[in-house]
């Protein structure tokens, strides 16, 4: 991220001091995002318990009552640890319904195995229910075999692949798509129980023996709920870093911005793989993504989010 105009030395409880100034009305939000903008999740984890020791008050409520909007929404997810931050997205797009599905999948299949096990963890401590049990109450059928299979899994994460097996479980996944059988349990149990380095041969060897990439195919029939979720959990299996810039593509395309979508995509990956997501969208598209967001949005909630970016 940007160098920050503060020091960047500064203690824990000299940045809770300085935002205690601003919510006395001391100081412009820029120093929220000056502050907060530029400090990494430890350091972050730290000044809120800095905070409540000096104010004894909760750093995030105050926050919440202090800024409004997009940037309030985009500085409180900033701010929670990382399992935290997936469990409350999660739980959103659960209560948004089948519009925001892709969301479960795409957070369930990006994480590695003990990520995703945090996230379970801090759902349960967050909600008092658990991950699985909620995505299974809100759906059916074959959405929720496939929904509760990408919450609930816990893939193997080593090197090791079953050549033999890519090329049977290839030819599974392309009847399956090809005759739009009533029947997927199999391609459910392949997306859900496979590991990611079995499941990337798998499809490699779909494209290699049908000469199309199964995301491509499914591309025309993402026809109802459940194919458009198998269609978002292949695509973060097989590149996440494409997937988002593909993500980040559409949202800035639509007739009005998805700044939920923009938050989620910068939050969650600003300290992960943000960088390689930039470079691969100018690539795509002749752009910076920095441009794209400057004229796409607009206030506190543009600056943070540039600041994000870097």
């Amino acid at each position: 991220m940007a160098t920050c105009v503060f020091d960047l030395q500064a203690s824990p409880a000299q940045d809770a001091e300085a935002l205690g100034q601003v919510f006395k009305g001391r100081g412009s939000d820029g120093i929220i995002i000056a502050i907060l903008g530029h400090r990494n999740v430890d350091q972050r984890q730290e000044i809120k318990k800095a905070y409540e020791d000096i104010y004894e008050e909760n750093l995030i409520q105050r926050l919440e009552s202090e800024i409004s909007g997009d940037f309030e929404k985009a500085v409180y997810l900033w701010m929670l640890e990382p399992a935290y931050r997936d469990a409350v997205l999660m739980n959103e797009a659960i209560k948004n319904g089948p519009k925001d599905y892709h969301v479960i999948a795409e957070i369930a299949c990006v994480l590695s195995a003990q990520e995703l096990l945090a996230v379970r963890s801090a759902y349960h401590d967050r909600y008092k229910l658990s991950l699985e049990e909620d995505v299974a109450s809100h759906t059916t059928g074959h959405l929720r075999q496939l929904l509760v299979g990408l919450v609930g899994s816990y893939r193997y994460e080593g090197d090791e692949i079953n050549a033999k097996l890519t090329r049977i479980e290839a030819n599974v996944l392309h009847e399956s798509i090809k005759e739009k059988k009533a029947n997927y349990e199999e391609v459910i149990m392949i997306l859900t129980t496979r590991s990611k380095n079995q499941l990337v041969a798998t499809l490699n060897s779909y494209r290699d023996e049908h000469g199309i990439s199964i995301s491509k195919k499914l591309v025309d029939q993402k026809s109802n709920d459940f194919l458009k979720v198998l269609h978002t959990a292949i695509r973060c299996i097989n590149d996440p870093k494409k997937y988002y810039e593909k993500a980040l593509r559409n949202i800035m395309k639509k007739l009005g911005t998805d700044e939920d979508g923009l938050s989620r995509v910068v939050v969650t990956r600003a300290e992960k793989d943000l960088k390689d997501i930039k470079e691969l969208y100018y690539k795509r598209n002749s752009v910076h993504l920095e441009d794209e967001v400057s004229k796409e949005t607009s206030g506190n909630y543009k600056k943070f989010i540039l600041t994000l970016l870097g």
